[in-house]
């Protein structure tokens, strides 16, 4: 019933939002050089590797400086890029993920390579769903990158303080999610950007 809700969901999202989607891209490549799109590699369910859709809000190559993105005003973000995140407009591609089968609407937030392997035994039980657009835990560390920037070493503070709590948080989503829990999630989502 979920994956059913996903491609219904997901394939009215890219109908409705394909007028958007120009707009974003046509302020993306008159603000900066480089692609429309970043595409990354995250660690899907059952710990299969996919390519993530976002559009891109920061300069090409910037993520050979870092994983961690540190506040809304990381040097690396374009001008566009600083908007396109505040409203979280760069999450909307994966919508396109989510028609594929990569991704849920709901789910905890696929990670990449490097900090999954660094999950416990008990933390990999988040790879047992797909991983999806937003998530409980993301809706409450929806600061996450002021939170980082805070800190002295943001790579430790989020390995450390960050990930296992988001962690916690998912795992309690995997054992109690159903369609009606998803369902409030994605307006508690909306409900979040509105207010910001």
């Amino acid at each position: 019933m979920k994956r059913v809700f996903d491609i219904l969901a997901s394939g009215l999202g890219l109908i409705c939002l394909s007028p958007l989607f120009v707009v974003i891209a046509i302020w993306i490549k008159c603000d900066s050089r480089g692609p429309v799109f970043y595409r990354q590699t995250r660690v899907g369910k059952d710990g299969h590797d996919f390519r993530l859709f976002k559009f891109r809000s920061m300069r090409p190559d910037s993520d050979k400086l870092g994983l961690i993105t540190v506040g809304g005003r990381d040097h690396r973000i374009t001008r566009s890029g600083y908007y396109i995140r505040k409203y979280k407009l760069d999450e909307f591609p994966q919508l396109i993920n989510v028609f594929l089968g990569h991704m849920s609407l709901v789910g905890p937030r696929p990670e990449v390579r490097k900090y999954v392997d660094m999950y416990s035994p008990q933390q990999l039980k988040v790879l047992e769903v797909r991983p999806g657009i937003t998530s409980l835990a993301s809706i409450r560390y929806r600061n996450e990158n002021d939170i980082l920037a805070a800190a002295d070493d943001p790579d430790k503070a989020y390995v450390e303080q960050v990930m296992p709590d988001k962690l916690a948080i998912d795992l309690e989503y995997v054992r109690k999610a159903n369609l009606w829990s998803d369902i409030k999630l994605i307006f508690s989502t909306f409900k979040e950007i509105i207010v910001k």
